[in-house]
């Protein structure tokens, strides 16, 4: 694990620290490879009932590390064979994975975002399942202010959030736009006091690792469907995982509790 990456477990919470706060955790190629690892590793992980992601020092993530692009590119040169652009195409490809893993995982994911998030920085947490952040927070696409065009499917997730005016808006302009602007928009799901954000993040993670993990998985994969799909197969895929799960030590557990008057504890099978 890279020390750019922090990773802790707790309670069935798995979180993720993106440690680079001298460039407020601005994304280095090792950072990505490692939070791809991690984040494929703890979706299997049935230990693992959420998956958090966060930054140190007071920021989330500044995106790529624009800095570092340009000091490498100077220093090299031209090289003696570049890569082809289908190898950098695949390349780039294969890392920004990591946004469909943190989107597709079949537990809940939750961006805690307690400073600047832009460009794919921005991406990575508008994958998560949802979103608590600071209310000063600064989020930005950033993505036109370089003359780049945007990856780690921020383009998707901005478009179904908010729809496709907003999110072009957003996008070609690169406003700066605070914690407080992004739950009015439905960007994040809670935007809190500076202050009161671990707090408050702290209480969100521990609501939803209490879930029935099974049944949440299921409820992605229809949530999945709707947002691609059309009624028949949300329909369809709807009938499925419902009997798959009421046939789950979860349910049958809670469907007692509920009549007993009690609260259901879920053990995720």
């Amino acid at each position: 694990m890279s020390n750019e990456i922090i990773e802790t477990f707790e309670d069935g919470i798995a979180t993720l620290t993106m440690n680079r706060p001298e460039a407020r955790n601005a994304l280095t190629s090792d950072m990505l490879a490692t939070l791809s690892e991690a984040a494929q590793r703890l979706a299997l992980d049935p230990k693992v009932r959420l998956v958090v992601i966060t930054g140190a020092g007071g920021a989330f993530c500044a995106g790529g590390d624009v800095k570092g692009f340009v000091a490498r590119n100077a220093d090299a040169g031209e090289p003696a064979e570049a890569p082809s652009f289908d190898a950098r195409v695949n390349g780039l490809r294969h890392g920004m994975d990591l946004a469909r893993i943190l989107h597709d995982m079949p537990k809940p994911t939750l961006a805690v975002i307690p400073g600047p998030a832009a460009g794919a920085g921005l991406s990575i947490a508008l994958a998560c399942d949802m979103r608590i952040a600071s209310d000063s927070a600064k989020l930005t696409t950033a993505f036109s202010k370089i003359g780049a065009s945007g990856d780690y499917g921020g383009s998707y997730f901005l478009t179904h959030l908010v729809g496709p005016a907003k999110a072009r808006e957003l996008y070609f302009t690169a406003d700066v736009i605070s914690g407080a602007q992004a739950a009015t928009l439905g960007i994040v799901n809670y935007a809190v006091p500076s202050d009161e954000l671990a707090h408050e993040a702290g209480q969100l993670a521990r609501k939803l690792a209490a879930l029935p993990t099974v049944a949440i998985g299921y409820m992605k994969r229809n949530l999945g469907m709707a947002e691609h799909g059309t009624l028949t197969d949300v329909l369809d895929i709807e009938a499925i995982h419902m009997v798959r799960t009421m046939a789950t030590d979860d349910h049958k557990a809670a469907s007692l509790a509920f009549v007993e008057k009690r609260a259901p504890v879920f053990k995720g099978r």
